[in-house]
């Protein structure tokens, strides 16, 4: 039985405005619970004791988010449909002695997170957001979003090798962005200027989780405007699509087989070793208390997970019109084309045979079409959560996603179809 469409274009003018909202993964977390909480989602803590009840519940813990919907009737064995992306995309972030600078000018100090492109944040006008950790052991999130901060580049006229050897940054001396005129830097500006944009006392602050953003807006681009510009789709786009689809299929007159989650975590672009991380313990937790939670034993947790199915989704790669001899011949994920299925026998991708026809049949019941993406030989592969996902949890993962260009820019760019479309075909997937 096939489902009804559940997303058209709108779902990507909303994304738009979920990524310009998003320009750290603390914001991310909390966009996405906002949702959820429209939708009728709870928040509990970790600290307290878990019910059994039926309903949307979530918990929060830094940049991550794990929510769940617990049908009506739900076995402790029942098991899970999990969508999973990460929340943090490759950028520049700020260091624990920010106020630095030289010659006249005013700089902060800035260290490379993950593996951006670092071309991309020359000479754009950028944002400063995160969130401050304050004495009496909260936090607030912050976001200056103008133009604050700019990493200038060197004028050709003083480096004319770049027009023959390339473009050569050095990670620590030319990535440092300014941000004011002056020679008396002194420790605690950047902060203190935080604490008055945020309303707070001075010296409420002794910690911060600070980034880097392009203050751009996401745009449509083209003749018919069939492309979408925009900041940190790696891995926003997932994030969004797949609240969005939480959302629509946790309601009570909803027939599902399984529990339904989103699992949204942070650290993914330096390995996922984290307590927010696909590689920590979270995912695992929250769903064994689930289990527990509803009366059930160590073995209604094993029969669960043994029937659970993870989708890690994240983006992938389209055929770059310019370098098509980087991709495998016979593969060419094309933007507008639906979303990607990707495979390596490597298990830099976690998809098995049994896996793809998951895949396909979630697809096939939203009247989705799909594309599959695997590497050229010659070049190495990237890897997502999903084989963490497997390994650490022993539960069936399958990775796919959407085909973007400009992968690991501050700027990227994709069809404006597929994320409706990637969104499509989570429900057909949560819906079992």
């Amino acid at each position: 039985m096939r489902t009804p469409p559940r997303f058209d274009r709108g779902h990507t003018d909303d994304l738009m405005s979920f990524l310009a909202a998003s320009p750290s993964p603390y914001h991310a977390v909390a966009n996405a619970a906002e949702r959820l909480e429209k939708a009728g989602f709870r928040q509990v803590a970790e600290t307290d004791a878990w019910d059994g009840t039926s309903g949307g519940k979530y918990v929060l813990r830094g940049g991550a988010i794990i929510a769940w919907y617990v049908p009506e009737g739900a076995e402790p064995h029942t098991a899970f449909r999990v969508v999973g992306a990460h929340t943090d995309s490759p950028n520049l972030r700020v260091k624990p002695r920010p106020d630095s600078g030289a010659h006249g000018w005013r700089q902060v100090a800035v260290e490379v997170y993950g593996g951006p492109l670092l071309n991309s944040w020359l000479d754009r006008d950028l944002g400063l957001a995160g969130r401050l950790s304050l004495r009496d052991g909260s936090t607030r999130l912050v976001n200056i979003d103008r133009p604050l901060l700019r990493v200038p580049q060197l004028a050709i006229h003083l480096d004319r090798s770049v027009t023959s050897d390339g473009l050569k940054l050095d990670k620590q001396r030319h990535l440092q962005p300014i941000w004011g005129l002056g020679n008396d830097v002194r420790d605690g500006d950047l902060i203190r200027f935080l604490e008055e944009e945020s309303g707070l006392a001075a010296g409420e602050t002794t910690g911060w989780d600070l980034m880097v953003h392009s203050i751009e807006p996401p745009a449509y681009l083209g003749r018919d405007r069939e492309l979408l510009a925009g900041p940190r789709m790696d891995n926003l786009l997932s994030v969004h699509a797949g609240t969005a689809a939480l959302a629509a299929v946790a309601t009570p007159d909803a027939s599902l087989s399984y529990i339904p989650v989103l699992a949204a975590f942070d650290h993914e672009e330096n390995g996922s070793q984290s307590d927010t991380g696909a590689d920590g313990p979270l995912l695992g937790s929250v769903l064994e208390r689930s289990v527990f939670a509803r009366g059930g034993s160590y073995e209604d947790r094993a029969r669960a997970f043994a029937g659970t199915v993870c989708l890690s989704s994240d983006t992938g790669h389209a055929v770059h019109p310019n370098y098509a001899e980087r991709h495998d011949p016979t593969h060419h994920p094309r933007a507008g084309g639906g979303p990607i299925l990707k495979v390596n026998v490597n298990n830099r991708y976690a998809t098995d045979g049994s896996g793809r026809a998951v895949w396909a049949a979630a697809c096939e019941k939203a009247d989705v079409p799909f594309q599959t993406f695997v590497s050229n030989n010659s070049m190495p592969c990237g890897t997502t959560i999903g084989p963490i996902t497997a390994a650490r949890h022993g539960i069936k993962t399958v990775d796919i996603g959407v085909a973007i260009l400009s992968m690991h820019s501050a700027r990227e760019l994709c069809g404006a179809t597929d994320p409706f479309l990637l969104a499509n075909s989570l429900v057909g997937f949560l819906e079992g």
